[in-house]
């Protein structure tokens, strides 16, 4: 395969990136609406989503499947 392709355990992180880069952008629009729950809740999604792929990011390193 050419070096574009990516591995199939790597789509999740692809994916905990774009749910990431979401939990971002509702935190600028929960301020733009002065939503203070928008803010508190977008902010631990963001924790969630980041802690997850650390530790998902750390397991599959130690069972070999990341490079």
């Amino acid at each position: 395969m050419g070096e574009t392709d990516m591995k199939a355990g790597k789509w999740i992180f692809l994916v905990l990136a774009s749910l990431a880069a979401l939990s971002m952008v509702g935190i600028g629009i929960a301020i733009g609406l002065k939503s203070l729950l928008g803010v508190i809740m977008s902010i631990i999604a963001l924790n969630v989503i980041m802690a997850s792929g650390f530790i998902l990011k750390k397991k599959m390193r130690e069972n070999g499947i990341l490079d």
